[in-house]
Parts: structure tokens; C-alpha cells; sequence
């Protein structure tokens, strides 16, 4: 577990500019915040969906976002029902007046065989996963092609998806850090039984600084 935290700290380096580069009128920081193993673990148990935000702080020149995100088995790119399934949030494109989904990506009268399903490419939001339990295949890079384009304002902001192609595939573990940086496809080829990772997200403005998971407000 040790070894785990002394990674988490390395990726949050890596993703947080120095506070000296921040432009703007925002205020400097002067506290730090914790996010205890409990507070992980109770999210994790009983949050809902699969990608779930813990907390989002002001760092002064943007916010960062920690969360825990839990997905279920994963045949070729498709995340298997189960029982919990019925939890998750709903995506914004299909909640009530929200806009729908516009072409993004290479588009193509005809798309290629093969490629992978459920790659997406965020425009703005930067993120770094650290695996802490079980693992699977993910792809990264690539492009993907006649996708759909959602604003997604709960997580990261306006996001592609789509089948992605050309994709670099690599197996995860627990302990192994990823770091995506915005505009890179990404996404999960096979999961054979669960992965559960922290997310560590540098967020210009997605989210609001000071809001908290709900399920740790009860």
C-alpha cells in the first residue's frame, strides 16, 4: 500500500503545473486536502456508475479531481451487464434538454474493419490512472473514427467516442500509473474480471472547486 501512495504522489506531480504559472485573479491556495482511504473506499462501494469523482480543489490556476473509477468485466471493448448496472448515471446526451450528440473524430463513409469499441479522446481534461486492484488490457493512441461528440459536464468535459483504430495495447496492474493527455484516445479492451484505478484529473474549470461525492456528505 506504501509503494501505491508514493505513485499516487508521483502522478500528482506530474499532473499539476506549478502554482507560479498561475494567470488570472484566483487566489493562491493556503491549505491542503486529504482524501482518506475510507473516503476512497466509501465511493467505491457505493457510489454510483462507474467513473466517480471524489473531490474537486481549487489549486489557483485550474482544479484537480481525484476519484476512483470501477469497471466490470470487459469483453473487445464492451463492459458486460451486471447487477449493479442499473446504478450508473446515465450519460449527458440522454438526460432530459441535453444537446445531442454531434460527428467528431476522422469521419468516413465507410469505416474500416477491425478497430477497437469504446475509445474516446476528451478536448481538454488530462488524466492520470493509477491501478490499485485487479487489471486488464487497455488500448491508448490511435484515432477514432465517425464518432459522437458529448459535452459530458459531470466529468471530463466535451468528449469523443467512437470505434478507435490504430491503438497501442497494453496489460495493467495493480501499480502500474497511465497518464492520458487531453486528445489521446483511450479506453478497455478486456477486463476479465474487474479493475478498480484512482483518477487524478488537472481540471480547467470542468468541475466546480469545493464539491465533494455526495455519498460522503451523509
Amino acid at each position: 500500500m506504501r509503494k501505491l501512495v508514493f505513485r499516487a504522489v508521483a502522478v500528482a506531480v506530474v499532473l499539476v503545473p506549478a502554482v507560479g504559472l498561475a494567470q488570472g485573479a484566483k487566489t493562491k491556495p493556503t491549505t491542503a486536502t486529504y482524501i482518506t482511504k475510507e473516503e476512497v473506499d466509501t465511493v467505491n462501494h457505493t457510489g454510483q456508475g462507474t467513473d466517480r469523482n471524489i473531490k474537486v480543489v481549487d489549486i489557483g490556476h485550474e482544479n484537480f479531481t481525484v476519484g476512483i473509477i470501477h469497471r466490470t468485466k470487459t469483453v473487445n471493448g464492451v463492459m458486460l451487464p451486471t447487477a449493479g448496472a442499473a446504478r450508473g448515471a446515465a450519460p449527458a446526451a440522454g438526460r432530459a434538454g441535453a444537446p445531442a450528440p454531434t460527428p467528431c473524430g476522422r469521419q468516413m463513409a465507410t469505416a474500416p474493419a477491425g478497430g477497437s469499441a469504446g475509445g474516446i479522446t476528451h478536448d481538454s481534461q488530462t488524466e492520470g490512472y493509477l491501478i490499485v486492484s485487479g487489471g486488464g488490457t487497455m488500448f491508448t493512441d490511435g484515432y477514432i473514427v465517425n464518432g459522437r461528440h458529448n459535452l459530458s459536464p459531470d466529468l471530463n468535459g466535451p468528449t469523443c467516442g467512437g470505434m478507435a483504430y490504430e491503438v497501442v495495447k497494453k496489460d495493467v496492474k495493480p501499480g502500474d500509473i497511465i497518464i492520458v493527455p487531453a486528445g489521446v484516445v483511450h479506453g478497455w479492451l478486456d477486463i476479465p474480471e474487474h479493475v478498480d484505478y484512482l483518477s487524478f484529473r488537472p481540471s480547467p474549470d470542468i468541475l466546480t472547486a469545493g464539491w465533494v461525492h455526495p455519498v460522503l456528505k451523509k
